[in-house]
């Protein structure tokens, strides 16, 4: 924070919310963590996944590069990423309470904190059932681009 706001380039503390220049700081804050989770777990997928004979197949087949890592390698190497990413999605959405609390953004988690401050029970119950259905959404679309990825779970009729 004390780097940003020394080079005047964004400001840790925007007047409002409409600049866009205002949003970066608090993204950065939020998904830096998890892109490091993800860029960690796909490396080694992607590294496991090199070595099977099918990737040796495909490029012995005279399929182009891109072919080879777009259609077999990275398809395949996802499938253990995309299981994480339903756990790294639930700690993002907590995260943003702390985020938007200290940023002064003015979101739901910052008035689930609030509500939680001045013991305003309703507004508690609201904002949870908000998230809970967020969260519900965010692992059921986790679950959808996993039977895409993965050709041996189809869903039954």
């Amino acid at each position: 924070i004390i780097f940003a706001s020394g080079l005047h380039l964004i400001s840790v503390i925007p007047k409002s919310w409409d600049d866009g220049r205002a949003w970066i700081l608090p993204a950065v804050v939020l998904g830096f963590g998890t892109l490091a989770f993800t860029a960690r777990m796909t490396r080694a997928s992607m590294l496991e996944v090199m070595r099977q004979d099918y990737i040796r197949t495909a490029r012995s087949k005279g399929l182009h590069e891109r072919v080879v890592v777009l259609r077999h390698m990275l398809r395949n190497s996802l499938i253990p990423v995309i299981t994480l990413l339903g756990p790294a999605l639930v700690n993002m959405v907590t995260a943003a309470f702390i985020i938007e609390t200290m940023f002064g953004f003015p979101g739901m988690g910052r008035y689930l904190v609030l509500a939680i401050q001045q013991r305003d029970y309703s507004m508690i119950m609201g904002t949870t059932l908000v998230f809970v259905f967020l969260i519900s959404i965010a692992n059921l679309s986790v679950d959808f681009l996993y039977v895409a990825l993965d050709p041996r779970i189809r869903l039954d009729e």
